[in-house]
């Protein structure tokens, strides 16, 4: 009985594991093909469409533009620092000696428990770490493109600052699914049938938030810039 827990763990999570992988590379794939069909890729057009307005209207670019930057710069604030809260509890449970009360709670293999649960809390940690570290690349590009924005437009120049607010977004985006991956390491602590569970739940639902079914124009000028 316990090697037939023992065998969910190196069944089930993996392949929880790849359902999450292989769902990302498919959206990959879809905002670099047809960015029309996913939310991330028209969101980037459209952040393309509003640094070209922010420049060329010099009434709004003082004002809306700075304000939209800096709330989203809070936004990536906010995420960095839940990301290093949980990074600091998340340290703090590794290094407690009360694996033994945690026992109680695990529904599988009970074996080398120490050595089990250090090892799903490390890996709750590199999500929360590498949320952080993309978090903090987030803010640096919406720091530069604070500044940016309020040069005097140019073609070269809007296109080099569209590309700088749409990196800041996609650190952001990427800092949120590493925040995302750590829901089902997290319910691994309880057994490899909620964490498999648990990421098929949220390919269903990061699909239904990330896909579009509504046809939405991108015309060949745009598309480049967000290619490139």
């Amino acid at each position: 009985m316990p090697m037939e827990k023992k065998a969910l763990d190196y069944i089930l999570v993996p392949l929880g594991l790849l359902a999450m992988v292989a769902y990302h590379l498919w959206l990959l794939y879809q905002i670099m093909n047809y960015p029309n069909k996913t939310v991330i890729g028209i969101n980037t057009i459209h952040r393309s469409f509003w640094v070209c307005a922010m420049m060329e209207d010099v009434s709004k670019n003082g004002i809306l533009a700075i304000q939209t930057l800096r709330n989203n710069l809070m936004a990536s604030i906010r995420l960095a620092s839940i990301a290093t809260m949980l990074s600091s509890v998340i340290a703090v449970l590794m290094s407690s000696g009360n694996q033994d009360k945690s026992a109680l709670l695990v529904f599988g293999d009970r074996s080398e428990l120490d050595f089990s649960i250090k090892f799903k809390f490390s890996s709750i940690l590199v999500c929360f770490l590498v949320t952080l570290l993309f978090s903090v690349q987030s803010m640096r590009y919406y720091s530069h493109a604070s500044f940016l924005i309020t040069i005097v437009p140019h073609e070269h120049h809007k296109a080099y600052v569209a590309k700088t607010v749409i990196k800041g977004s996609y650190f952001w985006s990427l800092g949120l699914r590493a925040f995302y991956f750590s829901f089902p390491l997290f319910l691994w602590i309880f057994g490899p049938i909620p964490m498999f569970l648990s990421c098929f739940v949220l390919v269903i639902l990061l699909y239904s938030l990330d896909y579009t079914f509504d046809d939405h124009y991108i015309d060949e000028a745009n598309f480049k810039l967000y290619r490139n």
